[in-house]
């Protein structure tokens, strides 16, 4: 199944996708659920509760505005950096070459603040070149978690699994290399596209399926989840080990080769731009970005 977040004559609604992907459905929630997004879903079906009744007639998606899915995480979104073996390669002849990590060895982890999430069609801010002019994409599938745990074997981690969406995981390279610690060149507002709905774990295998991402039309990245260096039940243990795992936490796996910063020479994004991302079996997101830093600093 298919379930989306969306807003309909002004009111934020969550509801179910048909399998066509032209209607969705809402689901009868209150308002308070509703505005939870499908984080309110996921946490009723985590306590052993039904799918919500839906309620009123399909409505076509053109006449729907898509949101993120769950439009504010209830934490930060886990992320995992170099995980494809492609990426990681084409990583180390770039300032990361004098990283010490053995991206082999463990994934390496870090966060996103669940306020930098926007929908799978909104406008994404450049943060103008006092804050960062290395801005760049990384196209990835993500996991979102049904089931709780802390300490999830990896044999028990699909368990786990309510479904998957898609995120572009935006950042700002030099703010990512300055701090060392990736979170702050990760974060900035709108940094998070998301979307443009969940697909569940049933309909959609995520060891093996293909991402592609492409601006203005020109593809960037394509590759396969096959070529992970850490696969999702190896990520789920990780990021669980010590670490209680909510419904609707979210883990993004990774991005495939062919970003900006592996361009010779690298090549960021600027105002204007389209990056539109592909996850078979998922649907698609496209995000213009935009430059809204001098309107916003006055």
């Amino acid at each position: 199944m298919r379930f989306a977040t969306f807003i309909h004559q002004g009111l934020r609604q969550v509801g179910q996708v048909a399998p066509d992907g032209r209607t969705v459905t809402a689901f009868d929630l209150a308002p308070q659920d509703a505005g939870r997004g499908m984080l309110s879903v996921i946490e009723q079906l985590a306590k052993g509760r039904k799918l919500p009744a839906l309620t009123g007639a399909a409505l076509p998606l053109e006449s729907v505005k898509l949101q993120a899915p769950i439009p504010l995480p209830r934490r930060n979104i886990w992320c995992v950096g170099r995980n494809y073996h492609a990426h990681a390669k084409e990583l180390s002849a770039s300032v990361f070459k004098n990283n010490s990590a053995d991206p082999a060895a463990w994934p390496i982890v870090f966060t996103k603040v669940p306020e930098c999430v926007v929908g799978p069609t909104d406008p994404v801010a450049m943060p103008g070149p006092a804050a960062s002019s290395q801005i760049d994409y990384e196209a990835e599938l993500t996991i979102v978690i049904g089931k709780g745990g802390r300490n999830i074997p990896r044999e028990k981690a699909m368990e786990h699994v309510f479904g998957y969406t898609i995120v572009n995981d935006v950042t700002a390279r030099d703010v990512q290399m300055r701090h060392q610690q990736w979170d702050l060149g990760k974060s900035f507002d709108t940094f998070c596209p998301m979307g443009p709905w969940i697909v569940t774990a049933d309909e959609l295998d995520g060891s093996n399926t293909r991402v592609r991402c492409w601006v203005n039309g020109d593809l960037r990245q394509d590759a396969l989840t096959t070529d992970l260096i850490f696969d999702l039940p190896n990520l789920i243990e990780t990021c669980s080990r010590g670490i209680t795992l909510y419904p609707g936490d979210l883990i993004a796996t990774g991005t495939p080769s062919g970003v900006g910063m592996g361009m010779t020479p690298p090549t960021w994004l600027k105002s204007g731009d389209s990056v539109r991302i592909a996850i078979d079996g998922l649907g698609e997101i496209e995000n213009r970005f935009v430059d809204l830093h001098q309107q916003q600093s006055r």
